[in-house]
């Protein structure tokens, strides 16, 4: 039986890296074949894979908790979980259709770093001189990354940018309802939202695709599914300052991803940028963890 964060007696935080960990492979995994199939209508790709999502986690749950898992304590919050991961998708699959995949993720990651800034500004909380550092250092990377001006920018570079945006308030929303909210429960409205509002846009892009492309469709989904429920497991177990290290080795793993498959390795101005959000985002959350505990 699935088990929320809300019927866990005390957290786990061993398990936690270990599903954070493999939840980041899944999602490397995903969006390096989002890139192959980048010919496929985006409202098509996104709406397979949330079907995916809502299909599978409703057989998995309902032989074991009936109509149970449809109880939700937070049916608001649950539609904006929903909302805010189409929307994180719809920008992936068009951001990897003209960024190499390494790249796309540098800029994403440095999402855990613009949370620290707006929790100064938002919140009041006392940030540190070395964590502003850190911030400093993430948008510097990422702007190594990105290279406004230079000959290998594209516009549609800036779009991981806004992703950042949606990407931070879902991972923040995330840690909250996986306090309170089963996770298959969580894991299901998620998809749900994202298939029927996909599900508005279909009838005006559908088109006939070769076998071979539904099997990356189907890819898409799985890896899109197993990382997101991980994801959840993994926030039920432990703390945001524990977990949020590993999100960092996503990089790793989409780099290696696109040189494996597109034969793709970032130029040195790239891989410095990639190396300094990597190294800024750890460190970050490092010393806010230590911050808490002093």
């Amino acid at each position: 039986m699935v088990r929320g964060a809300a019927s866990l007696p005390a957290q786990h935080p061993l398990q936690g890296i270990f599903f954070i960990v493999v939840a980041v492979l899944c999602f490397s995994a995903l969006d390096t074949i989002t890139k192959l199939a980048a010919a496929v209508p985006v409202a098509m790709a996104i709406w397979v894979r949330f079907l995916f999502q809502t299909v599978v986690t409703g057989m998995a749950l309902w032989p074991m908790r009936g109509s149970a898992f449809l109880k939700t304590r937070r049916p608001g919050l649950q539609f904006l979980r929903g909302f805010l991961l189409l929307t994180c998708s719809v920008i992936a699959f068009l951001s990897l259709r003209f960024m190499p995949v390494g790249e796309f993720t540098a800029i994403v990651m440095i999402s855990p770093l613009i949370i620290t800034a707006i929790s100064a500004w938002k919140l009041h909380d006392r940030v540190s001189a070395l964590r502003w550092l850190c911030v400093v250092g993430g948008f510097a990377g990422s702007l190594a990354v990105i290279r406004p001006g230079g000959e290998s920018f594209h516009w549609a570079m800036l779009l991981p940018c806004v992703l950042v945006l949606a990407n931070t308030a879902f991972q923040v929303l995330t840690s909250r309802l996986a306090r309170t909210d089963n996770s298959g429960t969580m894991h299901f409205y998620t998809g749900l939202v994202g298939l029927v509002l996909a599900s508005l846009a279909l009838p005006l892009i559908w088109q006939a695709i070769p076998w071979s492309v539904w099997a990356l469709l189907l890819l898409i989904g799985a890896f899109g599914t197993l990382g997101h429920f991980l994801l959840i497991l993994a926030y039920a177990r432990a703390p945001i300052a524990v977990l949020t290290p590993y999100l960092y080795l996503q990089i790793g793993f989409s780099t290696l991803g696109g040189w494996l498959i597109f034969s793709h390795m970032p130029d040195a101005w790239a891989l410095a940028g990639i190396a300094l959000v990597s190294a800024s985002g750890a460190l970050g959350t490092w010393l806010t963890a230590r911050e808490q505990r002093g």
